[in-house]
């Protein structure tokens, strides 16, 4: 079951901390003559430790949102809050260690190193980071402990994108985006992928995004945000959020 935000009385009085806030962004791409403008005004409040789904067709501007809101991109007028800082205003250099200390990304290509098991890829990112998990407890997280050793052509799909997951959560990320993080994978698959995020997201608090266009995955979410056309069409409260296992898509 779900509800309109504007249904709830009082929604602020029990929520957590606002980790990001966006006020009325834009981005416009141009290409050669022609302008594409992405997102017109996005006004949007993300809260600590929920788990939010962006649903939307392609070419709705989720994917520009959610670069924005990792630093890979930045917006064409309005700011862009996270936490206490204001994100619009950061150089390139700030935008990077932003990245790396603060942002977990899922892709929906794994983008592993063939040559170097799960235990070895996830090390990768552990190596740079100041307080991460050690590998071994991210693959256990994610439910990959006794695949640690296996190099990404021993692993499944739905494997491979859990070597993934356990990568971007090894640094303890504030926030996790997912991009299409199921994408790629058949139904089962996908579901198992799911049920890892879900995991992260319980027992870590992180604050996780998911874009996706399937409409049975916002069944997961606390808060469902519907873009359209580069605006937020509506915003819905899950009432009762389902775990993976009960999807059917």
């Amino acid at each position: 079951m779900t509800r309109t935000e504007s249904s709830i009385s009082d929604p602020k009085s029990s929520r957590p901390a606002v980790v990001f806030h966006t006020g009325n962004i834009t981005k416009t791409y141009r290409m050669g003559e022609v302008q594409v403008r992405a997102l017109r005004g996005i006004d949007l409040e993300l809260y600590e430790g929920e788990f939010v789904v962006l649903l939307g067709p392609s070419g709705s501007g989720k994917s520009t949102l959610l670069n924005i809101l990792g630093g890979l991109d930045v917006p064409s007028s309005g700011t862009v809050r996270y936490q206490d800082q204001d994100l619009s205003s950061f150089n390139e250099s700030v935008l990077t260690r932003y990245r790396r200390e603060h942002v977990g990304f899922v892709f929906q290509f794994y983008n592993l190193i063939p040559s170097l098991t799960a235990r070895e890829n996830v090390a990768l990112v552990t190596e740079i980071s100041r307080t991460p998990l050690a590998p071994e407890e991210a693959l256990k997280l994610v439910d990959l402990g006794d695949r640690m050793d296996h190099f990404p052509a021993q692993l499944s799909g739905g494997e491979q994108q859990r070597v993934a997951i356990a990568r971007a959560i090894a640094k303890r990320p504030r926030v996790l985006l997912c991009d299409e993080p199921t994408g790629a994978l058949d139904i089962k698959t996908g579901i198992v992928v799911l049920e890892a995020l879900a995991k992260v997201n319980r027992e870590l608090g992180t604050t996780t995004v998911v874009i996706t266009h399937n409409v049975a995955i916002a069944a997961i979410a606390d808060r469902v945000i519907h873009l359209s056309d580069g605006k937020i069409a509506s915003v819905e409260v899950n009432t009762r959020k389902k775990s993976p296992s009960e999807l059917v898509w």
